[in-house]
């Protein structure tokens, strides 16, 4: 039986409680507009995430089969590059075609998506392929997962560190945890996660008093103690004091020169942001230099229209293709549309990374080329960290700092920077060979004598270990740098290397992480060289 209709108040006040009365009489309440918040916004409607365009598990393709037109051109890249691995070893019988045509990878493995060889006559036969096709499998797959179009929570940074809460170095996950990251829930997010931050982090690591390199397990040397512990006099506040942003009004600022830049310098500032949240009392000004660094795109030019936000976050994060150099300026409508039609899709990855594309303009973004006579940027993006760019070569900028380097406020990092790869650009004389690019008259010949003179302390990374050991024999008959350096960090491992493969275009074997090794040097003092006796620097 239904209920009786209560028509009465009383009835409904010997039924609701207090609290249903209260709400009821709220409710039926009629709206006013008061005259303060009648200034007051309304409140914008909450914007739906968009669809990704590929789920989970659908990310694998083969490259010739993609939904993205860059990775589609990465694969006639690699076939265009890439030689049949079986036709190379001298082992093909079966082909009757030219050379050339023979040693074309134009066959997709099934398995990973790469062109890896010729015929799968000889995909078949080539039993090494499985040691490597789970790993070029996964660099397919999170390809095509920073173009999915999903909102990614990895990239999300966390705000400033609690004074209370201490930050440790151990690995990655203790580091995410004790930064306040939001959880990496799988292995592609880690993935992602350590691509990005692997610059900022590396050099994090290395000069927090925090840091896992210490006397204790070898990585850091008696001297390389010393040069530490006077750059964390500046990094840091004295024991016991609040290490905050006040803390550091009278500090000096910190200078950070990264040479030969490349990837790093088209990081968002954000995420170089994350290294003064390590430092909170200190004030951070980062330099890069090198012939490859991204500069602003010019003030008139539009903004890149890409066909997905994903494509965006990874064309400015992970740097995979290149574009128009940014110090050149458009002088006509048609001639920016020629340059953008003309603009390759993606640009191969052959001997050295090539130029990153231009980045975003920042609103306090301001051109540094009167000061330092080079094309450059400077923009102090936060109070604790301003941002120099100068597009070009070390040698050509040092007069201009060479008199005001500190071994208490500078540091220098050079991310893999193949001291022992041959030069493309000088041949030694004598016997016709290319130089080292240690010695190289063009490269980093002038430049790391003149880095050692500073005693400022110089951090290199490698890609591998076979690139750490190739660098270091380099630097040890290097004219003017062998003997006049002594050791800072051992080389070993760096715990905040990226955990992503980064695949060659000219053979898909070859695959390394970035920053997979780190060590130091430092140029030895006067009074060391010339009479043994002690120096603090």
């Amino acid at each position: 039986m239904a209920p009786p209709l209560l028509h009465s108040r009383s009835a409904l006040r010997a039924v609701l409680g207090p609290q249903s009365r209260q709400r009821l009489l709220c409710a039926n309440r009629p709206r006013t507009r008061t005259l303060f918040n009648f200034f007051r916004r309304s409140a914008k409607p909450a914007q739906e995430e968009s669809v990704p365009l590929l789920t989970e598990d659908n990310l694998f393709h083969p490259f010739s089969k993609s939904p993205f037109p860059a990775i589609r051109a990465r694969g006639e890249v690699i076939q265009s590059l890439a030689k049949c691995p079986v036709c190379a070893s001298g082992h093909c019988s079966t082909h009757v075609h030219t050379k050339s045509q023979s040693l074309a990878v134009k066959f997709e493995c099934p398995d990973c998506g790469f062109p890896t060889h010729c015929s799968q006559e000889h995909w078949m036969a080539d039993q090494e392929h499985n040691k490597y096709c789970s790993r070029l499998r996964e660099v397919n797959e999170d390809d095509h997962d920073l173009r999915s179009g999903r909102k990614f929570r990895e990239f999300e940074m966390p705000g400033p560190q609690a004074y209370e809460e201490a930050i440790s170095f151990a690995n990655w996950d203790v580091f995410w945890y004790t930064r306040g990251f939001p959880s990496m829930d799988t292995e592609r997010s880690r993935r992602h996660a350590s691509k990005i931050l692997t610059y900022p982090l590396t050099i994090g690591s290395i000069l927090h008093q925090n840091s896992g390199l210490t006397l204790s397990n070898q990585r850091i040397t008696p001297e390389g103690s010393r040069s530490l512990a006077a750059l964390r006099t500046t990094l840091h506040v004295p024991p016991g004091a609040p290490d905050t942003e006040e803390a550091g009004a009278s500090k000096p600022q910190m200078r950070i020169f990264i040479l030969g830049a490349r990837a790093e310098s088209s990081l968002p500032p954000h995420a170089w942001e994350q290294l003064c949240m390590l430092f909170p009392s200190c004030h951070f000004h980062l330099f890069f230099i090198g012939p490859q660094v991204s500069l602003p795109r010019p003030a008139n030019s539009p903004p890149p229209k890409p066909p997905n936000e994903s494509a965006t976050k990874e064309d400015t994060i992970i740097n995979q293709s290149a574009a128009e150099n940014a110090s050149t300026t458009h002088t006509s409508t048609d001639t920016s549309k020629q340059r953008e039609e003309d603009k390759p899709i993606y640009v191969p990855n052959v001997y050295e990374p090539p130029t990153p594309a231009p980045i975003a303009r920042l609103k306090r973004t301001r051109t540094s080329v009167e000061l330092y006579g080079v094309p450059s940027y400077t923009v102090p993006y936060t109070p604790q960290l301003t941002i120099t760019g100068l597009q070009a070569n070390y040698a050509e900028v040092h007069a201009q700092f060479q008199d005001t380097f500190d071994p208490y406020t500078d540091a220098f990092f050079l991310f893999s920077p193949g001291f022992g790869f041959p030069s493309p650009n000088s041949v030694s004389e004598l016997d016709g060979k290319p130089y080292l690019q240690i010695a190289s008259p063009t490269e980093w010949g002038p430049v790391i004598p003149a880095l050692l003179a500073t005693r400022c302390a110089i951090y290199v990374t490698g890609f591998s270990p076979a690139d750490v050991e190739r660098d270091i024999r380099s630097i040890e008959t290097a004219p003017d740098v062998a003997g006049d350096f002594e050791w800072v960090i051992t080389p070993g491992e760096n715990a905040f290397g990226s955990e992503k493969w980064e695949v060659a275009d000219f053979d898909p074997r070859v695959m390394v992480k970035t920053n997979w090794g780190v060590w130091g040097i430092r140029g030895k003092g006067r009074e060391v060289r010339e009479r043994g006796s002690f120096s603090l620097f």
